[in-house]
């Protein structure tokens, strides 16, 4: 099965049911060091935080209709730190006036007994990756740099290869449903990007 697009937000904190704001880009591992000091600039701040996650993505196959996915994380940096569990909801593109993206996310925190747990409701892995990069913040803004690795022997995470030769940039906001002001913010924060990256409003059905 083609992976799904991924959305790599680390693992910090966890939200109930909140609405995710998003735009996605890339940037090009030559052009990572001018996007970070272009951030440094911008967030509030100038030494962002580093991360390195591994994610992994379950599936529950219905007998109709899109299986119901979830998404597993856990950090690699701070192995003894909770996992998280993910939930992202179909997105909302057809509103022209939004600037972003919008989409319904649960995220909880989780015992390490969770793929166990997700094993034993009769779900079952589907794909996992790496995620490794930095987080910059301003104000309510996270913007997430990372590059994304496929893991080459299941569940060694020491073994991996990146999946390509950009660096994933997104710009997310959670936020109570009905806020859609935030996308006006996100699409300021985003000019001032350009042309180093270009944000956007991505439908994942469509990638």
């Amino acid at each position: 099965m083609e992976a799904p697009p991924v959305t790599v937000m680390p693992v910090t904190g966890g939200t109930i049911n909140m609405m995710e704001y998003l735009l996605q880009g890339s940037v090009l591992d030559q052009a990572l060091d001018s996007l970070l000091h272009r951030l440094r600039g911008l967030c509030d701040n100038m030494e962002p935080e580093s991360f390195a996650d591994h994610e992994l993505v379950y599936l529950l196959k219905g007998q109709q209709g899109n299986p119901f996915m979830l998404r597993a994380r856990r950090s690699l940096a701070h192995p003894t730190a909770p996992w998280h569990l993910r939930y992202l909801g179909q997105p909302e593109v057809g509103d022209k006036s939004r600037h972003a993206l919008v989409r319904n996310c649960v995220d909880v925190a989780a015992s390490h007994s969770l793929p166990d747990f997700l094993n034993e409701m009769g779900f079952r892995m589907d794909h996992e990756f790496v995620a490794k990069g930095h987080v910059f913040r301003k104000g309510a803004l996270k913007v997430v740099v990372s590059k994304v690795s496929r893991v080459l022997v299941p569940g060694n995470t020491d073994n991996i290869e990146p999946l390509s030769l950009s660096y994933l940039v997104e710009l997310s906001v959670l936020a109570p449903a009905g806020q859609d002001t935030v996308s006006e913010d996100m699409r300021s924060f985003a000019e001032q990007l350009k042309p180093l990256v270009h944000l956007e409003k991505i439908d994942p059905k469509r990638v």
